[in-house]
């Protein structure tokens, strides 16, 4: 079995996969070697990968290289796409595992992958299984802490439980429209440039505000959880 480990900006989270089959996967707001024993005494695992946004516990790398085959997750793993990046040193490592994830998820095709998370992150593979990139904007969550606190007067705000509607008419409302529709239009424009310009375009939501967002989206789409987690166990399964 294969421990799978993200550590995002604003979660941390723990995989166990069987093969293609995820057996167990959980997040937490840190993972500490308490998690990762209990975890460990759970499953029979031989590889593991972290894949991380920021430092991590050197505990629990010490703890996977001592009981498992830990695979070293880097700019230099060698990977089952062709990175077409400028500068692949500076290409996440978490957009890198997203982009297998999504090709694997549908191979042979062209496919753009959407988190929708901290940051609304895209990603395009190509039907060749190259990676060409994609873009990078604020979050929701980060979309309405920047209205609050770059202003004087604006609240600090999170999303209606329900779609807003196009037209505020109040200071609160106004808020909500702007942020949601300023990434539902974005999304729709993305996905309608990238259609353009490739043929049989697949596209991909995930991320922790992809459930609010899909019923916003006009374009056909395929919701998926855990496409980071799928890609750091295929690239796993390619250096195993």
């Amino acid at each position: 079995m294969n421990l799978i480990i993200d550590i995002g900006n604003t979660l941390q989270k723990i995989a166990v996969f069987s093969n293609d089959e995820m057996v167990y996967c959980q997040s937490f707001p840190v993972i500490s070697k308490t998690i990762l024993v209990d975890i460990y005494n759970q499953f029979t695992l031989k590889y593991s990968i972290i894949s991380s946004v920021t430092d991590w516990d050197v505990e629990i790398e010490k703890f996977l290289k001592e009981n498992t085959q830990m695979i070293q997750y880097s700019h230099e793993t060698k990977l089952p796409i062709t990175l077409l990046y400028q500068n692949s040193g500076t290409l996440g490592l978490d957009r890198i595992a997203n982009a297998v994830g999504a090709a694997t998820l549908f191979p042979n095709k062209n496919v753009l992958s959407i988190q929708a998370g901290t940051c609304l992150v895209l990603d395009f593979v190509n039907q060749k299984g190259e990676y060409l990139g994609g873009s990078i904007s604020p979050g929701m969550k980060m979309r309405f802490e920047a209205l609050h606190e770059k202003t004087k007067k604006l609240p600090l705000l999170k999303a209606y439980s329900s779609y807003p509607g196009f037209q505020g008419n109040d200071t609160f409302h106004s808020i909500h429209c702007g942020v949601i529709n300023g990434m539902r239009y974005e999304i729709n424009g993305f996905i309608e440039d990238y259609s353009a310009k490739y043929e049989n375009l697949t596209v991909l939501l995930t991320g922790g505000d992809a459930n609010y967002l899909q019923k916003l989206i006009k374009n056909t789409i395929f919701a998926a959880s855990n496409v980071v987690m799928k890609g750091l166990n295929e690239i796993i399964k390619y250096n195993g």
